[in-house]
């Protein structure tokens, strides 16, 4: 590719991360038709699989619009790509075409901290506040979310608005003569007003480079380190990022807040959203090390006698480590809630999240550490994948009439949706394959699931 060719390329791939969304498409339309006719040159599609990446429309560390994920998968070879965002589901439809677009299976989901009630004395996946988890629902195919659906997705956001404003109260106040606003330094920072911690911090850290003559100087004082050592944390910006985060925002910062039951919607509302949107509650596991996370079957006999059907996990923070202790002990938590969730009949949604800086873009599905469980993690991303396939085109998802008719287990659902994930292809592809199979059979209401691999 020329100079100028790879020039142009770049812009393109920049301007798929700009919040305007008519931007972003042409962007994206551009990049696929160079792709088509040779321009550009892209990965074979490998096996591998990131179904947790987080967007700009909660935070994505590198940047990453809907569109510009879809294109990440496209130009790396990725078979499968999920978006998530805490709170909102903005961009589901975005991203779901996109992927329609450059051919990569997807998937589209909501991630939020909720309360859950049974577990109020023990810590979960939220370090240090018992029953704070963090929650998912996956599968998600619309931006919009019917009642009550709406009322409880508006009440989320809400919250977390105030308990953005309320840090920054407090950091102001720790931080001064150094301030930022919510409304002119934060919200500008994000496509749709959903702003996090994460924002925050790059809030004050652009603020700080900006205001203060020595920065260096200002952080250590704030932070309580010496200047040496602040300078050599400055040098890589990933590090430094997180120990600030770590001193100001976290437990026992001066902006944190410790929450409580009323902090968060319910683990119980958060299914109802969830529910409306038709898509699947899934669990989130952390690392096993949490007293909640030691009662691991408790914990998933509760959440899937209330609606569960999946469960979360980021891999690489449970394998790869540099303490050969540690390491051994998470590893072997890992392959247990793999084996637990597999006895369970819960496919599991994995990746790397993306919403810190450092983060891999996708998980090394060649490390031995992952060979063991590696096509649980393939056989939940198709999974995930064929149903949202089947809903997207024929309203036959996991939680249709349909299914509910036809397969009568956890098990048979997710067989059935996962064997179709392997054959049903993205895009216009995969929409004629299944409306040619109900063609035949005049109508859903007449077909069985075997119905759906005829011919295949």
């Amino acid at each position: 590719m020329a100079k100028s060719e790879k020039e142009h390329q770049r812009v393109l791939e920049q301007q798929l991360n700009q919040f305007d969304p008519e931007v972003r498409r042409k962007a994206l339309a551009t990049l696929v038709a160079s792709a088509e006719s040779g321009e550009i040159m892209i990965e074979c599609v490998t096996d591998i699989a990131n179904m947790h990446c987080h967007t700009f429309f909660s935070f994505n560390a590198y940047g990453y619009s809907p569109s510009g994920l879809a294109w990440l998968a496209k130009k790396n070879g990725y078979r499968l790509i999920g978006k998530v965002d805490f709170d909102v589901l903005d961009g589901v439809e975005e991203f779901l075409d996109a992927c329609d677009l450059v051919g990569v299976r997807s998937s589209a989901a909501i991630e939020s901290r909720v309360f859950f009630s049974e577990f109020s004395t023990r810590e979960l996946n939220s370090p240090g506040e018992p029953g704070v988890y963090y929650h998912m629902g996956i599968g998600l195919t619309k931006d919009v979310a019917p009642e009550p659906g709406g009322a409880i997705l508006s009440d989320m956001q809400k919250r977390s608005a105030a308990r953005n404003q309320e840090m920054i109260r407090r950091l102001n106040s720790f931080l001064d003569p150094l301030e930022i606003s919510y409304k002119d330094d934060v919200l500008p920072l994000t496509p749709a007003g959903n702003a996090t911690e994460r924002h925050i911090l790059a809030a004050y850290l652009a603020k700080a480079e900006k205001k203060e003559k020595n920065p260096i100087q200002f952080w250590a004082g704030k932070l309580s380190l010496p200047e040496e050592r602040v300078w050599k944390l400055y040098q890589d910006p990933p590090v430094f990022q997180n120990q600030v985060r770590t001193k100001l925002m976290k437990r026992g910062g001066p902006g944190y807040m410790q929450p409580g039951p009323d902090s968060f919607p319910s683990l119980d509302q958060f299914h109802q959203a969830v529910t409306a949107c038709e898509g699947l509650i899934c669990g989130a596991w952390l690392d096993g090390m949490s007293a909640g996370e030691q009662a691991m079957k408790e914990q998933l006999d509760i959440l899937v006698s209330k609606g569960a059907v999946a469960l979360n996990i980021i891999p690489d923070r449970n394998w790869n480590i540099s303490d050969p202790e540690i390491r051994r002990i998470k590893l072997a938590k890992l392959y247990e809630v793999v084996g637990l969730a597999n006895q369970m009949d819960l496919p599991l949604n994995i990746g790397t999240e993306m919403n810190t800086f450092g983060q891999k873009l996708v998980d090394d599905f060649n490390a031995p550490e992952l060979a063991p469980i590696r096509q649980f993690f393939m056989d939940g991303a198709y999974f995930i994948w064929g149903h949202t396939v089947m809903q997207r085109s024929l309203g036959l998802g996991y939680h249709s009439q349909w299914t509910r008719l036809n397969l009568h287990s956890r098990k048979a659902k997710n067989s059935f949706y996962t064997r179709l994930g392997k054959i049903v292809m993205p895009g216009s592809p995969g929409q004629k394959y299944l409306k040619d199979r109900v063609t035949k059979k005049g109508s859903t209401d007449q077909m069985i699931p075997d119905d759906f691999f005829l011919e295949h």
